[in-house]
């Protein structure tokens, strides 16, 4: 009998069945360095379920919004390269706050590895349904000859912010900058009528145009979208220099070994050509943008440039 259950034990099943809890796969954290229910936050939980069950490692998703994304990047910046904290990143946080921030801690290149790009989204511009402005020309109407609009961003630096200022500027309107903290809030005062226009990112906005809750006036694609036939794209609107897309990826502190970078971009592409995951993202309004590590490197290092020009252009600084 104490041979038969030496014997037992000694085999792979018994052996796995016996590891303690602590030698479980510690969970991977997740940043999301904005609120909750902002389009990085959307596609981070979209993939979260499929890419845990390719690493066999449970996922938590870590929110922390502010400070133009800075406060998330940076907690991400300062993790251990353990594996075990990655960040989902954008434009912003890994390209544009490197011009646009004074005192950055972090380096938007030299302070992390690219793991995994994965999708693109259009910026479209929307109105509140009480809105007198039925398209781009009667907004930039709104603002000029002694009118005065207001314009929400979802962070002071962002996209939105750059895109609209963009938009102000160069049809000489009178405008008011709203800044908030995510996507979210700004959306909720846009419906409220609380500003007069916001750029967003579609998947902030798309089901609330769906539902006749806002207005969309353009879009930043190269022709008109799937589902919005009357939606004109921002050349068709006049308007050719709003076409700037956001794109979002996977990045780890500099330092996590190669294995697991690989490992890591493996399983989060892999739940992004689900086909399930896949419906789901694009309904969200996501373009899936799929990029493993060297590549994306390579796409991030000539984002960090062209932002270098729009921060020049349009003169935003923000404040860490």
């Amino acid at each position: 009998m104490r041979l038969a259950r030496r014997a037992l034990l000694a085999t792979p099943l018994a052996a796995a069945a016996i590891v303690p809890a602590w030698a479980q796969p510690a969970a991977l954290r997740v940043i999301v360095p904005a609120p909750p229910g902002g389009s990085t936050d959307i596609l981070a939980r979209s993939l979260a379920e499929r890419a845990s069950a390719a690493l066999g490692q449970p996922i938590t998703i870590d929110n922390r919004g502010g400070a133009g994304g800075i406060i998330g990047t940076e907690a991400a910046s300062r993790a251990a390269a353990d594996g075990n904290t990655i960040i989902l990143g954008h434009n912003q946080t890994h390209a544009s706050n490197q011009w646009m921030a004074r005192n950055l801690p972090y380096h938007v290149v030299e302070s992390f590895v690219p793991v995994a790009r994965l999708a693109t989204v259009h910026h479209a511009t929307v109105v509140p349904m009480a809105s007198r402005a039925t398209s781009m020309a009667e907004l930039a109407a709104m603002g000029r000859n002694g009118g005065r609009v207001s314009y929400a961003s979802s962070q002071a630096g962002s996209a939105s912010h750059v895109i609209a200022e963009t938009f102000v500027r160069r049809e000489r309107m009178d405008a008011t900058h709203v800044p908030y903290r995510g996507g979210g809030p700004a959306t909720t005062d846009t419906v409220a009528g609380v500003v007069d226009f916001f750029v967003s990112t579609w998947p902030q906005v798309v089901n609330l145009v769906r539902e006749g809750r806002l207005r969309a006036l353009s879009i930043g694609a190269g022709a008109r979208i799937e589902g919005f036939p009357n939606l004109p794209t921002t050349a068709e609107a006049g308007m050719p220099y709003m076409a700037v897309d956001a794109w979002f990826g996977l990045f780890a502190p500099r330092g996590m070994p190669q294995a697991q970078v690989l490992r890591t971009a493996t399983a989060f592409l892999g739940a992004l050509a689900d086909p399930d995951n896949a419906r789901r993202v694009e309904a969200a309004g996501f373009n899936q943008a799929p990029m493993m590590p060297e590549d994306f490197a390579s796409f991030q290092r000539a984002e960090v440039a062209r932002w270098q020009e729009m921060a020049q252009l349009t003169g935003i600084m923000m404040d860490p």
